[in-house]
This record gives structure tokens, sequence and C-alpha cells, in this order.
């Protein structure tokens, strides 16, 4: 038997940063999310976000990576949102991942349940930067 509790905060931006995700799109978007997660044997916590990026909350499935997990949710997010209306819609190349303790878990779900409020705020350059930054996860400025 195997015994597992990997939870992940999922980071992504659309492509060019470009406004897609009006509030009623990003609302569809995390329960069609939600749907794709439970379907590879995971759990959605939450999914939220502002315009330009989504946040998600997640469980890790117990036969995927995290890289082939993203690459599966941005490809199949990306033609439902098509089929729904988003012309030329697209997600950048790449994401962020962070591992999430379960005692932690409560507060990142918060975190991202308050997504369209933070980004009244701070921009997703800006967040990203300190995300990586609290992770201590060194990056190059030009691709943030």
């Amino acid at each position: 038997m195997s015994y597992r509790d990997i939870n992940l905060h999922l980071v992504w931006a659309t492509k060019d940063r470009r406004r897609w995700l009006s509030a009623e799109i990003m609302d569809k978007l995390s329960r069609y999310l939600a749907g794709a997660v439970r379907n590879m044997d995971a759990e959605a916590y939450a999914i939220d976000g502002p315009e330009d990026h989504v946040h998600l909350a997640v469980s890790l499935p117990p036969t995927l990576s995290v890289a082939d997990y993203v690459r599966e949710l941005k490809a199949n997010s990306s033609r439902w949102l098509k089929d729904e209306g988003v012309e030329h819609f697209g997600w950048q190349d790449g994401y962020a991942g962070f591992s999430v303790s379960r005692s932690v878990l409560p507060k990142v779900i918060a975190y991202i349940e308050s997504q369209r409020e933070h980004h009244t705020v701070m921009s997703y350059e800006d967040e990203i930067k300190a995300l990586l930054e609290k992770h201590g996860i060194e990056y190059q400025p030009q691709y943030i």
C-alpha cells in the first residue's frame, strides 16, 4: 500500500498577460478545472484568479508528475475556453508550482479565494516575484 498527501499551489498566466478571464469566465473556468482535477483522481481545494492568470490549490494525482499534470490542465482548459468563445485564447509557457503542507493549506485556499480583491493593489508580476522569493526560487526577471 502507498500513502501520499501531496498538495500544490499552481499559478500560470494568460499569453502576453491578456485580460481574457472576466469574472464570469473565471467562475466557469474554475468549475471546469475542478472537474478536470477530479477526473485525474485528485482534489481541487480552490481555483480562482483575476483577468490575466489563475491560481489553483490542488492535490497531486498519484500517477502524474507536476509537469504532466499542469500540461494536461492547461491544454484541456485552453481548448475549453476557445469552445466557450474566448477567441485566440492561450496560456503562457510555463507555470509556478509550490508544495503546500496540510497545515498551511487553509491559508493558501484563503489567499486564492481573495485573488480578485488582492489584484486591485498588486500586479501579477509583483505577486509572482514575491511567491518565488518566499519559496527561495531563483528566477530571471525577463521571464516573469
